[in-house]
């Protein structure tokens, strides 16, 4: 993230006003960010994704048989505020279609709150649904929730047996060896799965109409996969046995061994809780959690799920729009934050009260307790950065990497030296250097996360099922480890440069796992470069940068749809936002050439004239949660199968994608500041 910038003495003479321009678009961000700092020094912005969020919360208030909730009727109308004109719900924001997962979710949770088969808004949605193909495409997350609520047969959904708790980490099936989110939810699911709990709609809220020719006819079997290898025909006949010995399930001491693994299960649960109540710093293992504690016998007013339901009141959590209730995927005040001081530097603004305050909070939520990487790196101390406010047991190298950027220009401050900023700083590193991988990239959560016979289990269908290195995480260690001084020569420096180099794209960029798409990991890369000393006119870097330069659009600005994941002529091509315009001028700026200065200036122009009131309007995503691939990287597009494979085409169903409410901001200021600065 740190880049070479444009010298504003070397803007003509004739575009003196530009120059004004810029210095002034740059106050006025950083006064925009001043004024909505948080009391205690940190800032957040809202994380937006799809409305299967407040979909299946509404479900989950059912099932835990909480009918007087009074989120019930907000949770609603944010469903009818966020339902297309074609009827269908969709997962970001301009999405070429709906997506049939979240538009059935939504069509059950607005019937569950009492809205009548004929609403107009149910008519739309069923007519949308029945000409996708109906109920027999959904995937199986949905088909637990319809489970749930008595309109699925457990039976014919993915089975996963609590006893994996007990599988040896040498184990390929051993839970720490699937992603982290995918860990946090999988366990609280295996107890769902065991004991099939189920409360069925009152008769006039079924869902009948979703079931056009009867349920007695309707086929409930998974898709079969196009070209399924022998694990993938492996694992669907383990799942009928399984489901074959849960039904028999009275073989002397099977009950047995069953109680026992869900006990061990709901131990692994309580343990991972969160101290603001919520499990993983994410939505899917929070409810799934509080669900599996409930069917176990668990009151609503236990402590443990007192705490978990309090959360939905929690402003980190929850966002009230009008009669509108929109319950967060996750929170950010931890991404938010350094982000925001990266900003400041860059503008000069560190000499501050605010960014002393960031920093102090930043440099307080360091993790220090061991999580459950650790259960493969026993002996390494913890020194991690979390995302959210409260998630210990998750640290990852994305924050940890931004973080050491944050913090270092405090270094030199008695009074941080005096808080302990130089341990910390080399917790962090060490932290990393443990964590990285044998490919000499960096995942976000864990060591090695690349198992891929995971991904055929018939559980794994939705976004991801691993967490292998990226490079954008990877960048932005070699970024950090280069503001901090540790030498390229150092071997895992050395490592990450040549993972780097060989996850170039052939015509120039860097795939985004964590951001929309190859702008994103482009951005990531070149300012890295800068930041290490490298030869930044080596034709490598030259392909990155003339790759930007033909994505410049006539406004000046930069776009990539999320569409990108699946299309490849969608590769750095979309609605213009200030977010991506941000980060293809700090990839430029990085590489400093010459022939770049009137793109940078028309970037820069695009930016100045989007302001508005010190920040930029912003509706489309550029946050990636999960690209939908199942292998969590980068994949082949050309793949004549893909959309059948994935069961997602442009629309993303597969894929979680997110607006962080503040990248319209930081971003656009950091280059901005970049632009004005002298080399």
């Amino acid at each position: 993230m740190e880049g070479t910038a444009l010298n504003s003495a070397d803007i003509p003479a004739s575009n003196d006003n530009f120059a004004v321009a810029l210095r002034s678009g740059v106050s006025a961000a950083v006064d925009w960010l001043v004024t909505r700092q948080k009391p205690d020094g940190h800032w957040v912005g809202r994380a937006e994704s799809n409305s299967c969020m407040e979909a299946q919360w509404r479900l989950a208030l059912w099932v835990l048989g909480l009918d007087d909730h009074p989120l019930i009727p907000r949770l609603a109308q944010s469903l009818l505020d966020k339902q297309r004109a074609d009827g269908a719900w969709e997962i970001y924001y301009g999405a070429p279609n709906g997506d049939i997962n979240t538009t059935v979710e939504a069509y059950a949770a607005l019937r569950c709150s009492g809205f009548a088969a004929d609403a107009p808004a149910l008519l739309k949605a069923q007519a949308w649904i029945e000409a996708k193909g109906g109920l027999k495409n959904i995937r199986v997350f949905t088909r637990y929730w319809l489970a749930l609520i008595g309109e699925w047969p457990w039976e014919k959904t993915p089975n996963l047996p609590p006893e994996v708790i007990w599988l040896p980490l040498w184990f390929p099936l051993n839970i720490y060896h699937f992603a982290q989110w995918a860990r946090a939810t999988l366990m609280p699911i295996a107890v769902l799965s065991a004991r099939r709990p189920s409360r069925p709609l009152p008769p006039q809220n079924r869902l009948d109409a979703l079931f056009p020719g009867g349920r007695e006819a309707f086929d409930y079997e998974l898709p079969a996969k196009p070209n399924p290898d022998r694990w993938d025909r492996f694992f669907r006949k383990t799942d009928k046995i399984l489901h074959a010995l849960q039904d028999l399930g009275r073989l002397a001491g099977v009950g047995g061994l069953r109680n026992a693994a869900v006990r061990h299960v709901l131990e692994w649960i309580i343990k991972h809780q969160d101290a603001d109540g919520a499990w993983g710093g994410i939505q899917p293992p929070w409810i799934y959690s509080l669900m599996a504690l409930h069917t176990e016998g668990y009151s609503v007013t236990h402590s443990v799920l007192a705490k978990g339901l309090a959360a939905l009141d929690d402003p980190g959590w929850r966002v009230d729009v009008g009669d509108a209730t929109f319950i967060q995927a996750t929170n950010s005040p931890v991404w938010d934050t350094m982000l925001t001081l990266l900003a400041f530097d860059d503008a000069g603004a560190l000499d501050n009260e605010a960014a002393e305050k960031a920093a102090d909070w930043l440099l307080k939520r360091q993790v220090l307790v061991p999580g459950d990487w650790s259960i493969k790196l026993p002996k390494i101390r913890p020194g991690g950065w979390n995302f959210e406010y409260c998630n210990n047991f998750y640290p990852d190298t994305d924050d940890t990497a931004v973080a050491l950027i944050a913090l270092a220009p405090f270094r030199a401050q008695e009074k941080f030296l005096a808080r302990g900023i130089e341990e910390a700083i080399s917790r962090g590193v060490d932290w990393l250097v443990a964590m990285q991988s044998k490919s000499g990239g960096w995942g976000a959560f864990d060591k090695d996360n690349t198992n891929t016979l995971l991904t055929k289990i018939p559980f794994c269908d939705f976004g991801e099922a691993l967490d292998p290195p990226s490079v954008d995480v990877t960048a932005h260690v070699v970024e950090a480890f280069g503001k901090l001084g540790i030498s390229r020569e150092h071997p895992a420096m050395a490592r990450a440069l040549s993972y780097i180099r060989e996850q170039q794209e052939a015509d120039g960029p860097w795939f985004g796992r964590w951001g929309v798409n190859y702008i994103y990991g482009t951005s990531a890369v070149l300012p890295a470069l800068a930041a290490i000393g490298e030869d930044m006119s080596q034709p490598y870097i030259a392909r990155a940068c003339d790759w930007l330069l033909s994505r410049q659009q006539e406004d000046g600005g930069w776009g990539e749809s999320c569409a990108s994941y699946m299309r490849a002529d969608s590769a750095g091509r979309g609605a213009t936002t200030a977010s991506q315009t941000a980060w293809a001028l700090m990839a430029l700026l990085a590489a400093g050439r010459d022939a770049d200065r009137e793109a940078i200036e028309r970037g820069c122009q695009f930016l100045l004239e989007s302001q508005r009131e010190g920040t930029w309007p912003e509706p489309h995503y550029t946050g990636t949660g999960f690209p939908g691939y199942g292998v969590g990287q980068t994949i082949r597009l050309n793949d004549p199968l893909l959309a059948e494979r994935l069961k997602q085409g442009p629309e993303l169903s597969r894929a979680f994608m997110l607006r962080y409410g503040l990248y319209c901001h930081y971003f656009p200021l950091m280059a901005l500041a970049r632009a004005t600065r002298r080399s």
